[in-house]
């Protein structure tokens, strides 16, 4: 099942790390409070374990968002996956586990929610990391219209996609303005281009539109923002404000 034979996956409206201010962020428990705020579209963080399993992690290091300490790619699954990551956020999500890919994957599929994976390579893993985490959408995903897409800053990772699974939708992250980025995002084959919002205006989406791509944007909280933006052509936003941003407006 091609991109082209499947709708655009994603709404206008998609929250950041699951709800990751309001619970903590990568895990189910804020994959589960977004959709209690009615959002339909996750993006999160992936990288992979010692053993080569995907889970859900923004940073290198296990410091801030786990009672762990030091580089992820030093323990296996089974090591992280007893690690503690929601006392760091507040007394109710304490004992909150570090979400593999599978796991979140039964919720969003069994709710037929939407997915933006973010490739957060572990250093010196990019390609692999692509490859890895396309075979195991082909995997988890299969027999589903509602397929995840894939996005990354680095253009090997998104090759990694292309390599294991050809058919899945990969975008371009970017941070700063380069003069190569479209060229980069068409000639990985990306379907869609997320800029830092405050690169984006009405001639980026108009230049990303003409090449046959979307145009979204992190992080926006605010309300006029977002309405500038969705004004100007906007395919979608990704947004911390789960809780003052209705996607129901």
């Amino acid at each position: 099942m091609t991109p082209a034979s499947t709708p655009w996956p994603l709404p206008f409206w998609i929250a950041h790390r699951g709800a990751g201010r309001l619970a903590p962020e990568n895990t189910l428990a804020a994959f589960r409070a977004g959709a209690g705020f009615g959002y339909r579209a996750f993006e999160c963080d992936l990288k992979l374990s010692r053993d080569g399993v995907p889970f859900l992690l923004h940073d290198d290091d296990l410091d801030r968002t786990s009672n762990g300490r030091g580089p992820a790619r030093a323990l296996d699954w089974s090591q992280l996956s007893r690690l503690d990551a929601g006392g760091w956020h507040s007394l109710h999500h304490a004992g909150e586990p570090i979400a593999s890919l599978e796991g979140i994957a039964a919720f969003l599929i069994a709710n037929q929610l939407a997915l933006n994976i973010e490739l957060k390579p572990n250093p010196g893993q990019a390609r692999e990391t692509g490859e890895v985490l396309g075979r195991e959408v082909t995997r988890l995903w299969a027999g589903q219209r509602l397929r995840p897409v894939f996005s990354s800053f680095q253009p090997e990772a998104l090759e990694g996609v292309r390599t294991s699974a050809p058919d899945e939708r990969r975008a371009l992250l970017l941070d700063k303005h380069r003069d190569s980025w479209l060229e980069e995002a068409k000639a990985l084959g990306c379907c869609a281009a997320i800029t830092n919002y405050r690169l984006m205006d009405r001639a980026r989406i108009e230049a990303i539109h003409a090449a046959g791509m979307r145009a979204l944007v992190y992080t926006v909280n605010d309300e006029a923002t977002a309405a500038r933006l969705r004004s100007e052509g906007l395919d979608g936003l990704i947004t911390d404000a789960v809780d003052r941003l209705d996607p129901a407006r």
